[in-house]
């Protein structure tokens, strides 16, 4: 630990212990806390209208002791939003990461979703889904796995306790299901039913839910369950280039460009400038076809045999299918630049080969379906005991799973490889022009040339015991505590069956596949992905069903990637004590908490090196004090303050040894098992204003000092230098060719790895506003609206790889030093904000929100790019309901109203187009009945 941060946490022990002392010394009347770190089932959540429901969520958000926002149902599985992502994304500081249209993962305060904690009745856990590349391999939790229906409240900690599970540089978010002993006595049922209807789609899906809860006269006895069940399809338009890259060519404008490998002796300039520019590596217009299910139910049981004990049960399963199908017409620029003749181009003020006619270009349909299956269940039980007026115990003990699993993930491509009449233009950088010349429709242009198979595993594991204690020492002092233990194990493995058709069957002489015939291909059309007058919007692709079948391609082996195949458990254990304290100081009500959280990690980490599985162990462990104070000048303002040590373990997917060889766009990926976890102070100041009943504004302040956090690190390199066997090369791959045969001994890798990256600080400032217009007269008081802004500024200092250049003694494009790059942490977004109107009379009911993210970077490089990520985003959605009758209520609701494109770029200041997509609308018309 450096000097720095031990006398960081010198200061924050004293400050604690000098809290407590200072509480111990005075005892006005004790007020207990409202929510108490959320524990599932601890607050009454059956409410009424949109209005009630923001009510509630404002008294225990008033009446916490360190800063929280809350959500609740507006009644029991009636969640105001159709994902609980989306719903976060109205609590300020949160933004939302979007996948196939919807909400997959959160930010906070701009800190990404590794960053963030997230506990299902109050116990941490971990779901998994797949995204476009692979599944979820770091900590990140996947709110898409499960329906909204499920869950009755969230919770939101933006400052750290040490009653709080570690792990979070961002937030703790508490996910509660059911409630049974906190709803009416007798039955109660309710059943709804949607039909959801997307713009691009034309499809009409259904959605379903429905929950039974039954509560005993005496109130010491309920049960409930809910199941959610959805089937939908979603469309995502558009077009991607996969980067941009810099590499020679064989002939600009007729000149010869190259020889062999290297330049000609005496290129010309027009050659070096268009070496030298960048180009985009596979530009293509296509569709991707996300077809979900997602099924989940809950279950609890409460018993409370005496106002001392109660003991709760919970369970919640569910299961997320996807298959994700694939379109494309591209040309792959990538790795055949030698080839191919280039004319008529332009280079634009940021060395974009910006457009061109390209002839002998190497032409590829691509077909490809991946079938994804996340499958997540928990159980967890809880006891809470009083063992006399002033001592309380609790037991919390659970397990849950969660298995992101892709048993199919297969790749069929035709290729034309000296097709000629292409011409790309991005002069709009968003939405290229791509036309292709002749043949682009016609089977008989192609060959079946490749072919992939990659199913994957993955499996994250929770265990978890903890216990608690609870003294009131008088009626304003309580001391708590406790000691927890948890495991986690992950695991994930892949396999392959790629190859080129060459290099599995024979071929006629001269040929590099199996010519395509009209039994094995289908013509598709593009639709409206956004494309110019002029682009091409049909062509021809692979047969899916036929084309696996002709090469019987799930019956070949499936090869172990002894790269993918890693494993993780961490084994966490240790305790914690806190104060809660309540006293008057110069005439104003003070309430706080003050406590330590001391944590030992225990982390095995394996992997393959060198043909070897390697076991890492490493011990570590961390002290974690935390304060948190609130003052009250008046009865409705409220002053907040706090002050922590917090802990970030790295990504699951960065800490195993050994790596993977991309063969077919030449990269070697790599883990690291010596990382250190994130490590902060983090401080907090806010002033809250509750102006009138229902009413809030408030201001927050936060910085975060971050001690240091791991980065991804690239840079380029041959395959020689890597130490790597070549027998790692899969025959009939791109990388196989290059080095193995030796076409290009010297041909180029990209190493990425991750390394203990350089500390940073981060500071940003909330507002919010809750402000029902009762306040300006009581015939306003059915509308009212929601804002909260956030601004984040954060600087850290990045070490990249720049662009080539050309070097006339050896003839090259070579790498450059470093460069380094002052910009926020990645994931960062410097500014968002989110605002809903409403109007809700307890019959009628109407609200629109709209969500808006600036820019940020996701990646620090890749292709010699500096810096890639997301363009800003802006979403509105609205919802209308109306109350029928007593039991029953229909609604109508809309998202991405707006149809937003999601902008991905690569280079900050070219601000290249990796992609833009988009997803439609969505509206769904809905009925629910509730006895």
């Amino acid at each position: 630990m450096s000097n720095h941060t031990a006398r960081g946490t010198r200061i924050l022990t004293r400050l604690a212990c000098g809290a407590s002392l200072a509480a111990m010394a005075v005892s006005p009347a004790w007020a207990q806390n409202a929510i108490d770190d959320a524990p599932a089932g601890e607050d009454e959540i059956v409410v009424t209208g949109f209005r009630a429901s923001l009510d509630k969520a404002l008294d225990q958000k008033r009446n916490s002791t360190a800063a929280i926002d809350v959500i609740v149902a507006e009644d029991i599985a009636k969640f105001p939003d159709q994902n609980l992502a989306e719903s976060l994304q109205r609590i300020p500081g949160i933004s939302i990461q979007r996948d196939a249209g919807e909400g997959r993962a959160i930010t906070v305060r701009g800190l990404g979703a590794q960053f963030t904690r997230v506990r299902l009745n109050g116990m941490e856990t971990i779901a998994t889904s797949t995204d476009g590349a692979s599944a979820n391999r770091d900590r990140a939790f996947d709110f898409n796995v499960f329906a909204s229906e499920l869950f009755t409240s969230l919770v939101v900690h933006k400052t750290a306790s040490a009653s709080l599970d570690e792990g979070s540089l961002g937030a703790v978010v508490d996910l509660n299901t059911g409630n049974p002993l906190g709803g009416k006595e007798g039955l109660t049922v309710v059943a709804s039913a949607q039909a959801r209807y997307n713009d691009l789609t034309k499809d009409v899906d259904p959605r379903v839910a429905g929950l039974i809860a039954w509560t005993n006269v005496d109130r010491t006895f309920g049960v409930s369950a809910s199941v959610a069940w959805s089937d939908y399809t979603t469309h995502e338009l558009g077009n991607n280039s996969v980067r941009w890259a810099q590499a020679p060519f064989r002939s600009v404008n007729g000149v010869t460009c190259m020889s062999g490998s290297n330049f000609v002796a005496n290129p010309s300039q027009a050659c070096i400038d268009v070496a030298e520019a960048f180009h985009p590596r596979i530009p293509r217009y296509g569709l991707v076809a996300h077809d979900r299910e997602r099924l989940g139910a809950t279950a609890s049981i409460q018993f409370e045999p005496s106002e001392n004990t109660k003991i709760s049960i919970d369970g919640l399963y569910s299961k997320f299918k996807e298959t994700r199908d694939e379109y494309w017409g591209e040309v792959l620029l990538r790795s055949n630049e030698r080839n191919i003749d280039v004319s008529n181009y332009v280079i634009d003020a940021n060395n974009n080969l910006i457009s061109a006619d390209l002839d002998n270009v190497y032409v590829r349909t691509e077909r490809y379906s991946r079938e994804s299956e996340t499958e997540f269940y928990q159980l967890s039980g809880r006891i809470e005991q009083a063992l006399s007026d002033t001592f309380r115990v609790k037991l919390l003990g659970g397990f849950s799973r969660s298995d992101a699993d892709i048993p199919v993930e297969t790749t069929l491509a035709f290729d034309d490889t000296d097709a000629t009449g292409y011409r790309y233009d991005y002069s709009d950088m968003k939405f290229p022009l791509l036309t292709f010349g002749a043949g682009i429709e016609n089977p008989g242009s192609f060959v079946l040339a490749e072919f992939r198979d990659r199913p994957s595993f993955l499996t994250n594991k929770f265990k978890t015991f903890a216990g608690d204690f609870e003294l009131d020492v008088s009626d304003s002092f309580q001391l708590l505590g406790g000691g927890f233990y948890r495991q986690f194990d992950f695991e994930t493995v892949g396999f392959r069956r790629d190859s080129t058709y060459c290099a599995a069957f024979p071929c006629a002489p001269g040929t590099s596949g199996l010519p395509v015939t009209a039994d094995i291909a289908e013509l598709f059309q593009l639709g409206k992905a956004g494309q110019p007058s002029g682009n091409t919007n049909a062509w021809i692709v692979p047969d899916l069903a036929a084309g696996t079948a002709l090469i019987d391609l799930y019956n070949r082996p499936a090869v172990l990637q002894q790269g993918e195949q890693r494993e993780v458990t961490e084994k966490t254990y240790g305790g914690w004590f806190m104060t809660e304290f309540e006293t008057d100081i110069l005439g104003m009500r003070m309430t706080g908490n003050a406590g330590v959280r001391y944590v030992k990690t225990d982390q095995s980490s394996s992997g393959f090196t060198s043909g070897t599985f390697v076991t890492v162990d490493r011990t570590y462990d961390d002290w974690l004090p935390s304060f948190n104070i609130n003052l009250h000048p008046t009865e409705n303002v409220i002053l907040r303050g706090a002050i922590a040590k917090v802990i970030t373990r790295p990504t699951l997917g960065s800490l195993t040894p050994g790596g993977a060889v991309d063969q077919f766009n030449f990269r070697i990926t790599s883990g690291n098992p010596f990382l250190e976890p994130y490590r902060a102070t983090t401080f907090d100041l806010a002033a809250e204003w509750y102006f009138a009943p229902g009413a809030l504004a408030s201001v927050a302040l936060f910085a975060k000092d971050v001690e240091s956090f791991p980065i991804s690190t690239s840079l380029q390199g041959t395959y020689a230098s890597s130490g790597l066997p070549t027998s790692l090369l899969t025959p009939g791959t791109p990388a196989h060719t290059a080095v193995v045969v030796g076409a290009d001994p010297n041909r180029q890798f990209e190493f990425r790895t991750t390394g203990n990256g350089p500390g940073a600080n981060l500071k940003g400032v909330e507002f919010s506003l809750q402000l029902p217009f009762s306040v300006f007269s009581d015939s306003l008081r059915h509308f009212g609206v929601l804002g909260n802004a956030t601004f984040v500024k954060s600087d850290v200092d990045y070490s990249i790889a720049g662009p080539l250049a050309y070097n006339p003694v050896t003839n090259r494009l070579e790498a450059q030093p470093n460069g380094t790059y002052t910009q926020p942490l990645l994931g960062l977004a410097k500014r968002a904000w989110n605002a809903t109107i409403y109007y809700d009379d307890g019959k009628f009911s109407v609200r629109t929100s709209a969500a808006w993210r600036s820019a940020f970077n996701d990646s620090t490089s890749g292709n010699n790019n500096v810096f890639e990520g997301y363009g800003s985003s802006f979403n509105v959605d609205a919802s209308i309901r109306y109350q029928l009758t007593d039991n029953i209520e229909l609604s109508i609701e809309g998202t991405n109203l707006t149809d937003d494109y999601r902008y991905r770029f690569t280079d900050l200041e070219a601000n290249r187009n990796y992609e833009n997509n988009h997803y439609g609308r969505t509206f769904l018309f809905g009925a629910r009945f509730k006895i």
